[in-house]
């Protein structure tokens, strides 16, 4: 018998824990019941026509002031402003208005609602918090210093402290042209850092060329017309290239008369500015001035090689001087000669002529 009892208390004890989670259940499932029934008509109701709002959306800089009415044109119960600045108490009457004489709060959704009818409905006021950036600026990512032609750099434009940065618009330029347009998908409502990059190859063309970059924040009709935005200072770049010699000046053969001088004419662009050496077969170094090498009284043909060199590469051109042969004294000789024949026997014929007279 006293197991039998032992036994019932124990299976009263189970069902009366089994009522009690039952009854926690439903009061559960009620309580969430009513919980969305409220949030369905606070914030699901896209059929609130009583209300309309003045402006219907606003754009506003962090920091001014911002204020949007909300009328309607029923009897009600009761309407007012729901917002985490700028609240304001129900009342009855048909025109309310929201203010916020300096709004820094980013992530604000701002909604007036009515009771009416027995019934509350409220609609959203879109609202969008920008912010212009503090400043925008470029530099070289892991570089300083001069490029080198030929070479890969990234640059850097850093937009400092800017929302909201999914409305951003970054645009490159070198010099006067467009050369990158960049738009973000963070949708971060409070100021951020954005940053773009520009990938370049340096060439000897880009030498002090200069970029810039212009942060756009780009807020549709609603928003400051034209569009604020933010310019960096221009960025100019230094780029290092090997010496180029110029061809014109210096051709790969040179003709000279025998025992007349020559000048040899070395000019080459680089940067840095290159130094400019001649030497011979030999290897000697010669001896020059501004680049030019002057050969007095050529008498062989001989190779002479320039040499451009900065600290970025060298250059060279290997030019031939060939002689020729100068045959003036010998023309001048036949002229004179045949300029001698002729006058004598123009005086022997005279001559001849004068006895028979």
């Amino acid at each position: 018998m006293q197991t039998r009892a032992l036994v019932y208390n124990a299976s009263l004890r189970i069902n009366e824990r089994r009522r009690q989670t039952f009854k926690v259940t439903l009061c559960r499932f009620f309580t969430c019941f009513l919980y969305l029934s409220w949030v369905s008509q606070v914030e699901g109701n896209d059929d609130c026509h009583f209300l309309t709002l003045n402006p219907s959306s606003v754009v506003v800089e962090y920091g001014s002031s911002v204020s949007v009415d909300c009328s309607t044109d029923v009897t009600h119960e009761g309407m007012g402003w729901e917002a985490a600045v700028g609240f304001v108490h129900m009342t009855k009457d048909k025109l309310i208005t929201w203010r916020v004489s300096n709004l820094t709060k980013w992530d604000i959704r701002p909604q007036c609602y009515i009771n009416y009818n027995r019934t509350q409905c409220s609609i959203f006021l879109p609202i969008t918090v920008y912010k212009t950036p503090d400043s925008v600026s470029i530099n070289t990512v892991n570089h300083t210093g001069p490029m080198i032609e030929g070479s890969q750099y990234e640059l850097q434009c850093d937009i400092m402290n800017v929302a909201p940065c999914k409305n951003l618009t970054v645009k490159w330029f070198k010099e006067e042209t467009e050369v990158k347009t960049e738009t973000f998908d963070n949708t971060t409502k409070s100021s951020v850092t954005a940053t773009s990059t520009l990938n370049i190859t340096a060439n000897r063309s880009d030498n002090k060329a200069q970029y810039r970059c212009e942060a756009e924040l780009e807020l549709g009709a609603d928003g400051p017309q034209p569009p604020p935005k933010v310019t960096s200072e221009p960025f100019k770049i230094t780029v290092y290239f090997k010496p180029a010699i110029n061809e014109t000046k210096l051709p790969s053969t040179v003709s000279v008369i025998r025992g007349y001088p020559v000048q040899l004419v070395c000019e080459a662009e680089g940067n840095p500015p290159p130094k400019i050496s001649w030497s011979n077969g030999n290897s000697s170094i010669l001896k020059t001035s501004n680049g030019i090498l002057t050969l007095d009284k050529v008498s062989d043909e001989a190779f002479y090689t320039c040499t451009a060199d900065n600290i970025v590469n060298r250059t060279i051109r290997i030019v031939k001087v060939v002689i020729t042969e100068n045959y003036v004294p010998i023309i001048v000789g036949i002229i004179v000669a045949i300029v001698v024949v002729i006058l004598i026997i123009i005086i022997f014929i005279y001559i001849i002529y004068y006895k028979k007279q």
